[in-house]
C-alpha cells in the first residue's frame, strides 16, 4: 500500500521522535535503584562532608539511597578513573573538586581526560583557603609576612597536603606573586599537616576553610587572609589576599560529574535537582558554617568554570616546575 507523501512524513518524525521520548521517559523515573556517588578522598574530609550533604538532599528529593563511596588513593585519578569507566547510565556520580583541574597538568600521562571524559552535571561550591601562621610567626598581617619571609629566604616552612595539591598551588601562586622563597614540606594530606603547622614545625600552611576555623578561632593559629577575592561571612575580620597581592584568588570547588554519555535528560534532572538544594535556606546555612558559597549553574556553566580552571593552574605549574610524587 502506497501511503501519501503527507501521511508517511508525518509517520517518520514520530518514528524520530520515539528515541527522545524514551529518554525523557527514563529521566522522569530516573532513579529506580540506588546511585554512587564517589568521593576522592577518604571520608570526613571537607570533600566528604559536602557530598554527604547532597547525597541526602538527593536521597530525600528523588526517593533512593545516593550513597557515597569513598574511593581515596593517587591525588583522587583512581576514583577518576572509575568513574570514567563506569556505565553512563545515571548510577554512578563523582564529587569533581578543584584537584581534578589541578590534575590535569600534574599528571601528563593519565589514562583519560577528565574535562573530555566526565560531563559536568552541576557546580555545588566554592571554599576560599586560609593563610594560616603558627603564632611564633612575627607577623600578624600579610605586608609584615611577605617582609619576614623576604628577610628570611628559605628558613619558612610551607606545609601543604601533598605535592600538586590545591594547598600547595595556591602557596606557589603567592610565592610568585609576593616574591618569596619558602620551603615546600608536602604531607599525605592536610589533616597530617596541621599537628606539625600547630607544634611549630611548619610556620605557614594555605588551609582548607572547614578544617581551619576551630583552630583559627581558639587562637590556636592566626589567620593572616583569605584566598578568595572578597572577605568571607565566617571571618569577617580577616582580609583577602587580593586586597595586598591585587589579582591573587585560589579557591577550592566542588560539583557533580558523571560519565561522558550519560544521557542529557539525567543530566539536566540532576542539575535542577542539585540547584534546587543550594536554594534551601538549611542547606544554605550549612554551607556557610562550613565557609563554602553557594555556587549554582548550569552543566555548561560548570564546565566553561572548570575550563578555566584547568588552564589557570596548568600555568602555576609550569612556572614552578611542580612535578607530581
Amino acid at each position: 500500500m502506497k501511503l501519501p507523501r503527507r501521511q508517511f512524513l508525518h509517520l517518520g518524525a514520530g518514528a524520530a521522535a520515539l528515541p527522545s521520548l524514551a529518554r525523557f521517559t527514563w529521566a522522569q523515573t530516573y532513579p529506580t535503584r540506588p546511585v554512587r556517588l564517589i568521593v576522592t578522598v577518604v571520608a570526613g574530609g571537607s570533600p566528604d562532608i559536602i557530598a554527604r550533604l547532597i547525597s541526602q538532599w538527593l536521597s530525600e528529593r528523588l526517593g533512593q539511597p545516593f550513597v557515597v563511596e569513598n574511593r581515596s588513593g593517587a591525588a583522587g585519578n583512581i576514583a577518576t578513573e572509575f568513574v570514567v569507566r563506569a556505565p553512563p547510565d545515571g548510577y554512578t556520580l563523582m564529587l569533581a573538586i578543584s584537584a581534578n583541574a589541578i590534575n590535569a597538568s600534574l599528571y601528563p600521562n593519565l589514562g583519560f581526560n577528565f574535562m573530555r571524559d566526565i560531563a559536568p552535571v552541576a557546580s555545588i561550591s566554592t571554599i576560599p583557603l586560609v593563610m594560616e601562621v603558627n603564632p611564633s610567626v612575627p607577623a600578624h598581617t600579610v605586608p609584615e609576612f611577605i617582609a619576614y619571609a623576604k628577610a628570611n629566604p628559605g628558613k619558612i616552612n610551607m606545609a601543604s597536603g601533598g605535592t600538586g595539591s590545591p594547598l600547595h598551588v595556591a602557596g606557589e601562586l603567592f610565592k610568585m606573586m609576593a616574591g618569596v622563597d619558602m620551603i615546600h614540606v608536602p604531607y599525605r594530606s592536610e589533616a597530617l599537616a596541621l599537628p606539625d603547622l600547630i607544634s611549630g614545625q611548619a610556620q605557614v600552611l594555605f588551609g582548607v576553610m572547614p578544617a581551619s576555623l576551630g583552630y583559627i578561632r581558639a587562637g590556636t593559629l592566626n589567620a593572616l587572609a583569605v584566598t578568595s577575592a572578597k572577605r568571607q561571612k565566617v571571618l569577617p575580620d580577616v582580609p583577602a589576599l587580593s586586597e595586598f597581592l591585587p589579582g591573587f584568588e585560589a579557591n577550592g570547588w566542588y560539583g557533580v560529574g558523571v560519565p561522558k554519555a550519560t544521557p542529557v535528560e539525567i543530566v539536566g534532572r540532576l542539575n535542577r535537582e542539585i540547584n534546587a538544594g543550594l536554594a534551601d535556606p538549611q542547606m544554605r546555612r550549612r554551607l556557610d558554617e562550613l565557609g563554602c558559597a553557594v555556587f549554582a549553574g548550569s552543566p555548561a556553566d560548570f564546565g566553561k568554570f572548570i575550563a578555566a580552571e584547568t588552564v589557570k593552574w596548568a600555568k602555576v605549574i609550569r612556572a614552578a616546575n611542580i612535578k607530581a610524587d
